[in-house]
């Protein structure tokens, strides 16, 4: 089956090419040209698996937009513009983008990255369960359960957090997490992980003996109490 695709782009000949290609490659895409002809069309997400919206939209950024998508699904998401601050990047994943990619880019690259996003790990979720002290971790749901309270996860966190669990009472260095997770180590994809790392605190923080530390210079220590 296809996935299916929500593109916001409101140059028409980019979101042309770009609908296009993702077609050709078999996803299904739904492309509008505005964020105002997304929300009103829309009711029911849960027939889509991601969203790729670009910033620079009329009436309402991208920014905005992913906050109003986030009121009615957690399908992951990511921002596609012409802005390449680094504090645009960092603002989009503290948004909970999986990734951001600055234009212009080829379209080949925006295929190789949903794809990655849209990467599911087989099994039977239920036997992937790792507990972290109080926390019940389901990896390939992207899941994290604290009693009642359940908290939905972007694949990369999910990713980020399976990676730190697997080296439970280690130091990990930030090469390491970059390579593996990123596929390269440079000062922006550094920045990058620092934001997620805020996320995951964020995310453990009711269970005082979970511990991240960070090591200045070298990476982070991990102490999950199991």
């Amino acid at each position: 089956m296809k996935n299916k695709i929500i593109l916001v782009e409101d140059d028409v000949d980019l979101g042309t090419v770009l609908k296009q290609y993702l077609e050709f490659s078999d996803f299904e895409v739904k492309w509008f040209s505005s964020p105002a002809a997304l929300l009103e069309s829309i009711s029911d997400y849960s027939g889509f698996d991601a969203a790729v919206l670009d910033v620079m939209l009329p009436g309402m950024d991208g920014f905005q937009l992913s906050k109003e998508l986030r009121k009615h699904t957690q399908i992951p998401f990511l921002f596609l513009t012409a802005k390449g601050q680094s504090i645009d990047r960092i603002l989009g994943l503290k948004l909970g983008a999986e990734d951001y990619i600055t234009k212009p880019c080829e379209p080949e690259e925006l295929i190789l990255r949903l794809r990655n996003i849209l990467k599911r790990q087989t099994g039977n979720p239920s036997g992937n369960k790792i507990r972290i002290g109080d926390y019940e971790f389901f990896p390939s749901q992207y899941l994290l359960k604290y009693e009642e309270q359940t908290f939905c996860m972007t694949e990369k966190e999910a990713d980020l957090l399976q990676l730190l669990s697997s080296r439970n009472n280690d130091v990990i260095s930030r090469k390491e997490i970059l390579e593996k997770l990123w596929g390269e180590d440079n000062y922006f994809l550094g920045r990058s992980l620092d934001v997620f790392m805020t996320r995951l605190r964020k995310f453990l923080q009711l269970d005082s003996r979970i511990k991240l530390e960070s090591i200045r210079g070298v990476g982070f220590r991990v102490n999950f109490p199991v």
